[in-house]
């Protein structure tokens, strides 16, 4: 079969975890919002336990983008928000201050653990 299904729980119990900002943006500021994200393309990915980063554009008529992160664990993303980094890059893309004003009108944080992952493995594994 061309496709491997593992439990992400490690050795010592760590398990990936998923953090999803959930951003309400009307129409005329998704553009912008993906404007912000691309400037900082990288910010994020020296930081311990960062696993990777999407920023999801919705395809139907909701007004709601995603931005999923894939951390080591609970302690690697918390450790991320109190860095001065995240401060620093969040002014920007939160639209602190006169020059960014706010895209998203509102943003609620979702907490996922990855139980269960399915790959697939290329043709010639």
């Amino acid at each position: 079969m061309g496709e491997t299904c593992r439990r992400l729980v490690g050795d010592d119990g760590a398990m990936t975890v998923i953090r999803i900002n959930a951003i309400t943006v009307p129409e005329a500021g998704g553009e912008e919002l993906a404007r912000r994200f691309a400037d900082r393309a990288g910010a994020v990915d020296n930081a311990d336990g960062f696993e990777g980063f999407e920023l999801l554009r919705p395809t139907d008529d909701r007004t709601t983008w995603l931005v999923v992160t894939r951390w080591r664990d609970k302690e690697a993303f918390e450790a991320w928000l109190a860095s001065p980094a995240f401060a620093h890059g969040h002014r920007g893309v939160s639209g602190e201050g006169k020059d960014h004003p706010p895209v998203g009108t509102h943003s609620e944080l979702w907490s996922y653990d990855v139980e269960i992952e399915v790959l697939k493995r290329p043709p010639d594994a």
